[in-house]
């Protein structure tokens, strides 16, 4: 049943998936258009929001001062030099294709899952969610982490493969092949909502 299952997109800001953002060219600008995961990432919100599924936007992001950034982090302190993951800006809000709609949840996170000292948990407990659907950037970052963690919390987790991206086609490979222990790997023309 629908009422019971969220859709997790993370990470698709445009700070690291934008066509005009700092990982456009490089980064994971090329495998995202290789692998069409934002055309795809819209045909599963379409299907999901048909299904009457929630959606939450998973977003990375810190204060101005980078107050919540982990000095220890070499991705974090690497996207603080960069000016990166500044809440408020352009770089922090979704892509413009997958555009959040009113009754959407919104969960700001500051390290790389989306459950970690966020109100995600809250979120899925007032809300009965028993079934969670995950995708995003990266494969091997925050989709990893969620499904992991997810998985440690009793949740029916599935992984929308092909809404996903890595750095490269070998690196997704070996995550998505990891994951398979603990969650169902499905497409975006697959996935139902109601597996």
């Amino acid at each position: 049943m629908a009422g019971n299952a969220m859709f997790l997109v993370c990470d698709m800001i445009n700070d690291l998936v934008h066509e005009d953002g700092p990982n456009g060219k490089k980064g994971y600008g090329p495998e995202l258009a290789r692998r069409k995961t934002i055309a795809n990432t819209v045909e599963a919100l379409r299907k999901a929001r048909a299904a009457g599924v929630k959606i939450g936007y998973v977003r990375v992001g810190f204060s101005p001062d980078y107050r919540e950034c982990p000095p220890n982090s070499r991705i974090f302190q690497g996207a603080k030099k960069a000016g990166m993951f500044k809440l408020g800006t352009w770089g922090t809000a979704v892509h413009p294709a997958l555009a959040p709609q009113p009754g959407d949840f919104d969960i700001v996170k500051h390290r790389v899952s989306p459950f970690y000292a966020t109100s995600l948990e809250a979120i899925l407990r007032a809300n009965h969610i028993q079934r969670l659907y995950i995708s995003g950037v990266s494969t091997s970052g925050a989709v990893l982490s969620g499904a992991k963690d997810g998985h440690d919390r009793d949740y029916d987790v599935f992984v929308i493969e092909d809404c996903c991206c890595a750095l490269s086609e070998e690196q997704h490979r070996a995550v998505i092949d990891q994951m398979q222990r603990m969650t169902t790997i499905l497409t975006a023309e697959q996935v139902t909502f109601t597996e």
